[in-house]
């Protein structure tokens, strides 16, 4: 299909405050690019990695929160803490051993930390402030939490913004559960989602379940962290899954993109253990179609942020 693309190998792996206020001098291919969140709960490495690597590369990123305040990350994907056998008893939960492994990496928590200190972070817009023509492009992340991503999923204002991006073909990123909010966006004639007739991937339901699975053992009093909606009676296992939900949305379930089984580095890919880089693309799996881009989940943030840059590049061309 022209425009589209799948980067399921490696020859395809390759901030302010007020409304987007240009600087007294900008460099000519710099972009000003909108990352709404949610006040809590948002993955840090989605956000953070995102934010680092647009700023690297030159770009100008603003945030906007629902009340213009600071937002915060989900705090078990920064620390570890909470996600062990152990993680109920104050006195014990600091000490992480699988939580060591589902957090945010080292490379995520550093970004994360110098992105506190932006003040385009530190002074977001509010969603409403937040309009389409201030800005070049828009970066949807995610977050598993329900406790704060489902004010962010189902919000009237940030689906709309997302169709007006859409609607005037400007460059638009969406990571794990920032599909789901794209997908949720309807069109102009409110027939679609703004997803139809496009491909993409978001968080697969085998990296949700596994993510599911896991934390009902070790976050036993809390067994559905993982789920940011769970199925409902007498809905198959997995219907209110990322997966399942975008693919409801879609012009074909085929238009659902996972990585195929024949693709180089198909175990680091699809483990759900080995996360991408600056310098390392081989563990990411990021789909484009047109001037939308989309991954999976924080493995992909690396690879997923070049790609949406250079979506960036090519505006006005």
């Amino acid at each position: 299909m022209p425009g589209m693309e799948s980067f399921a190998s490696p020859a395809f792996h390759v901030a302010q405050h007020g409304r987007a206020r240009k600087a007294a001098v900008e460099p000519p291919d710099m972009a000003k690019v909108l990352i709404p969140i949610p006040s809590n709960d948002f993955d840090p490495s989605e956000v953070a990695i995102s934010w680092s690597v647009l700023k690297r590369l030159g770009h100008s990123v603003a945030f906007a929160t629902p009340d213009g305040r600071p937002g915060e990350a989900d705090d078990m994907m920064l620390t570890g803490e909470g996600l062990d056998f152990w993680g109920f008893i104050p006195g014990l939960r600091h000490f992480t051993a699988v939580g060591r492994l589902m957090r945010a990496n080292a490379d995520a928590r550093r970004a994360y930390a110098a992105m506190l200190e932006d003040p385009a972070f530190k002074v977001p817009l509010t969603w409403p402030q937040a309009r389409r023509e201030d800005f070049d492009g828009l970066v949807l992340p995610g977050g598993h939490r329900a406790r704060g991503m489902r004010q962010y999923l189902e919000s009237d204002v940030l689906q709309n913004l997302v169709a007006q991006f859409f609607a005037a073909e400007l460059p638009v990123g969406a990571i794990c559960h920032g599909v789901l909010l794209a997908a949720r966006s309807r069109t102009a004639a409110g027939n679609h989602s703004v997803l139809f007739g496009k491909r993409t991937t978001a968080l697969t339901w085998a990296l949700e379940r596994a993510g599911w699975k896991v934390g009902r053992i070790v976050r036993f009093w809390d067994p559905n962290y993982y789920r940011t909606y769970e199925d409902g009676p007498g809905e198959p296992e997995g219907y209110m899954s990322v997966q399942r939900e975008i693919t409801r949305a879609l012009a074909r379930p085929e238009d659902f993109a996972d990585v195929p089984a024949n693709a180089p580095d198909y175990r680091k890919k699809t483990s759900g253990m080995t996360r991408d880089s600056w310098n390392d693309s081989r563990p990411a799996f990021v789909v484009r179609d047109g001037k939308y881009v989309s991954a999976r989940w924080p493995g992909d943030a690396h690879t997923f942020a070049k790609q949406f840059a250079a979506l960036l590049a090519e505006r006005g061309s």
